[in-house]
């Protein structure tokens, strides 16, 4: 898969606003590959702990384009969860964000358990709604690459919906460009105190839905709950919300994948969201979430 990519810097970011010569040029680029299909994603790889070039080069050149590739093991036999650490190695993925509820070596084993306190819903059989991971970390720890790896599907469900955070952008630019001036507001969306048992375990977070990092690329931190999340009471920041709610809503804008063993997704942490599942007494869901404050490659 050889793309043409167009190359962005601090200095001439596509995504601010008053760029408009550089965001012609990347939205020329961009268009002919706006709406990939699932098999546009996806790697297959021979052995996770040594990416061939070949291999390494589809992951990131998917990435590059489309913020994210799906891959698919040859051998599902062995697989710890020093896998994910080697993939995401190999892509220069290494700065771990550590949460509540992941593991002794920052990655989290996402299955139904038994929660002490407050219960998260990544850890239950409920549908996840759309967000980006992280979207609650403070501004200077955002997650920025992603990689989750299925060890066992579900007896049924926990499909996985994936929406590229660029794509969006576009969408919302060339529809009004206020709407971009609005979601990148220093208090377009704030999430509230995390409490638990009276007592303060994360602070409140405000900040944009769209930031530009200094390499000049998009990041896109959002939530599509509608407790606990306070906007900014706009008018066009409520019709920016409502049109990305609808985007996401519209199954022609987005990928869908039901992770099988030994597959997992690559990205930098596009909008996602995953359908509720059933376990059995044969089959339970595990998969493994990794979330860095690095991007893909």
């Amino acid at each position: 898969m050889s793309q043409q990519v167009y190359s962005v810097t601090a200095m001439d970011s596509p995504f601010e606003l008053a760029n408009d010569i550089a965001y012609k040029r990347w939205c020329d680029a961009r268009l002919p590959h706006k709406e990939p299909v699932l098999a546009d994603l996806c790697v297959n790889i021979s052995d996770p702990y040594r990416l061939s070039a070949i291999e390494k080069t589809a992951i990131l050149e998917r990435c590059e384009m489309f913020n994210m590739a799906v891959y698919q093991l040859k051998d599902t036999g062995s697989q710890g969860k020093s896998l994910v650490h080697a993939l995401g190695e190999q892509i220069s993925l290494v700065n771990l964000d550590t949460n509540l509820r992941s593991d002794d070596d920052s990655v989290s084993s996402l299955e139904v358990r038994v929660q002490a306190g407050n219960q998260y819903i990544p850890y239950t059989n409920k549908a996840l709604s759309w967000h980006t991971d992280g979207y609650y970390n403070r501004l200077d720890k955002q997650i920025y690459g992603i990689v989750m790896h299925c060890v066992r599907p579900a007896a049924g469900g926990g499909v996985n919906s994936l929406l590229n955070p660029e794509d969006v952008y576009m969408m919302l630019r060339d529809k009004d460009p206020a709407y971009i001036e609005a979601l990148m507001h220093p208090e377009a969306m704030t999430i509230p105190d995390n409490l638990e048992k009276g007592k303060v375990i994360r602070k409140a977070q405000t900040g944009p839905v769209f930031l530009i990092k200094p390499d000049g690329r998009l990041h896109m931190r959002f939530s599509a709950r509608k407790r606990n999340i306070q906007w900014r009471d706009t008018p066009d920041t409520k019709e920016a919300v409502d049109m990305i709610n609808a985007l996401m809503a519209d199954d022609k804008n987005v990928i869908k994948v039901a992770l099988g063993a030994g597959q997992g997704i690559i990205c930098n942490n596009v909008l996602h969201n995953r359908s509720g599942f059933v376990d059995s007494d044969k089959q339970t869901r595990l998969l493994y979430r990794a979330r860095y404050y690095d991007a893909v490659g």
